[in-house]
C-alpha cells in the first residue's frame, strides 16, 4: 500500500534533525527506529531515547493519501535517503511488516516494528513557566557555558545544565566541580508563572548538545515551556521534549568570588594564542599552566616531565600584587575559544583562590576556575 510519495528533502531533513538522539545499540530495539507519521499535509519524524524526544515536521506534497504511522530503522533510512540526489522522488509503501522505499527502479525493504509500541514522551502535569527567546540568543547563551558541564560524573546533576527562569531573566549555569560558567539574558515576556519565585530545572547534557546543533543563528522565536518533570522547546519545525534531571544543583552564587583587587584587561585572541602555544609543552596528564603576574607583565609558563619548558610573555595593563598562580590550561582555553568578545577581564585574589573571567560591560557572564598546585 502506498503511504506517501514526496521529494527526498521532505523526508531527509526531519530525519537529520532527530537522528542525533537515536542510540546505535539499545536494549529496546524500537529505540533504534524513528516513528514516521502523516497527519493531513504534515509529515512528522519522531525519535526518542526515553530521556529526550525530538519531533521534526515537513509538508507533504501528496496530502490526498490516508494518514499513517510506521516505524523503521533510523540510520538505515537516513543513509538510503542521503544516497539519492536532491531532486529524487521517494515513495514509501507498507508491505505487511516491511517498509518499502522506492526511487525510480531502486527498491529497499526495511523491517518495521509496531507504531503503537513506540514510547512517546508526553508533557504531563502543570506548566510552571513559559518564555520566548530568539534562537540566536538561546544558542549563544548555551554556548557561553556548555563546555563547563561535567561528563559522566557520579554526581549526576552536574552532567547537565541549570536553567533558571526568574523575573525578567533567563539564567544558565554549568559546573563540573573544578570550574563554573554562568550567563543570563533579559526576557521581555516571561509568563506570570515565573513572577513569584525563580523556576529552576536541570537539563541533561545530551539535551543541551542537541539544542546547540538544532538552533539556528536567526531571530525566530523559541518557546520554552517548563513543566513538573519535563521541559519543551518549540522552534521552526522542531519540538524537543526533555526530562528534567532530579537533584540539587550547587549554590552557584557562593562560588562566584567578589571584591578581587588584582585585575587585568587583555585581548582575548592574544591570550588564547599564547596559551595554545605554551600548552604544547604542558604535562599531558595534568595540563598545568602557570600565570606569573608582575607590574604590566604576564608570563605564561608550561613544563612537562621531560624537563621541557615553554614561556610566553605579554605586556598587560596590570598594577596589582605580584602573583604566581596555576590552572588547568584546558579550562582556560575552553572559555577563551567559546567567547567572541575582543577583550576579557581576569580577576584574582591570591595563589590559592579561584580565578574569575568576565566580559567588560556584561555583568551577566561569569566564569570561575579553581587553581591547581604546580
Amino acid at each position: 500500500m502506498l503511504l506517501i510519495q514526496t521529494n527526498r528533502d521532505a523526508l531527509l531533513k526531519p530525519l537529520q534533525a532527530v537522528i542525533g538522539i537515536v542510540e546505535k545499540r539499545h536494549t529496546l530495539p524500537i529505540l533504534s527506529n524513528v516513528l514516521i507519521e502523516k497527519n493531513g499535509e504534515t509529515l512528522s519524524v519522531i525519535a526518542t531515547d526515553l530521556e529526550i524526544q525530538i519531533t521534526a515536521t515537513s509538508i507533504c506534497q501528496q496530502n490526498d493519501l490516508p494518514d499513517f504511522s510506521i516505524t523503521a530503522a533510523a540510520r538505515k533510512l537516513q543513509d538510503i535517503c542521503r544516497a539519492f540526489p536532491e531532486n529524487a522522488q521517494i515513495a514509501l509503501e507498507n508491505d505487511d511488516t516491511r517498509l518499502q522505499i522506492k526511487v525510480e527502479k531502486s527498491r529497499f525493504n526495511l523491517q518495521t516494528l509496531p507504531a503503537n509500541d513506540f514510547p512517546k514522551l508526553v508533557m504531563a502535569g502543570e506548566k510552571r513557566s513559559c518564555i520566548k527567546i530568539s534562537q540566536k540568543a538561546l544558542r549563544s547563551l548555551l554556548n557561553l557555558v556548555q563546555y563547563a558541564m561535567a561528563q559522566q560524573d557520579i554526581r549526576y546533576y552536574l552532567n547537565g545544565l541549570l536553567l533558571v527562569v526568574e523575573k525578567g531573566l533567563l539564567r544558565v549555569v554549568s559546573t563540573d566541580g573544578h570550574r563554573l560558567g554562568m550567563a543570563c539574558f533579559p526576557l521581555e515576556n516571561a509568563s506570570e508563572a515565573s513572577e513569584d519565585s525563580p523556576h529552576e530545572v536541570i537539563l541533561p547534557r545530551k539535551t543541551i548538545i542537541e539544542l546547540i546543533k538544532l538552533l539556528g543563528d536567526n531571530d525566530d522565536e523559541v518557546t520554552i515551556e517548563i513543566g513538573q518533570n519535563q521541559t519543551r522547546f518549540s522552534f521552526s519545525n522542531i519540538v524537543l521534549v526533555s526530562k528534567i534531571v532530579e537533584g540539587k544543583f550547587p549554590d552557584y552564587n557562593r562560588v562566584i568570588p567578589e571584591g578581587y583587587q588584582n585585575q587585568m584587561l587583555i585581548n582575548r585572541l592574544l591570550l588564547l594564542q599564547s596559551l595554545q602555544r605554551a600548552s604544547i609543552l604542558s604535562n599531558e596528564k595534568f595540563r598545568g599552566v602557570r600565570l606569573v603576574l608582575t607590574q604590566n607583565s604576564l608570563r605564561i609558563i608550561c613544563n612537562n616531565n621531560e624537563q621541557e619548558e615553554a614561556q610566553e610573555e605579554i605586556e598587560v595593563n596590570y598594577a596589582g600584587n605580584p602573583l604566581d598562580i596555576g590552572f588547568n590550561v584546558n579550562y582556560l582555553l575552553d572559555v577563551l575559544m567559546n567567547l567572541s568578545d575582543e577583550s576579557i577581564e581576569l580577576s584574582f585574589g591570591d595563589a590559592n583562590s579561584s580565578g574569575l573571567f568576565t566580559i567588560p560591560g556584561q555583568e551577566c557572564f561569569k566564569y570561575v576556575v579553581m587553581p591547581m598546585r604546580i
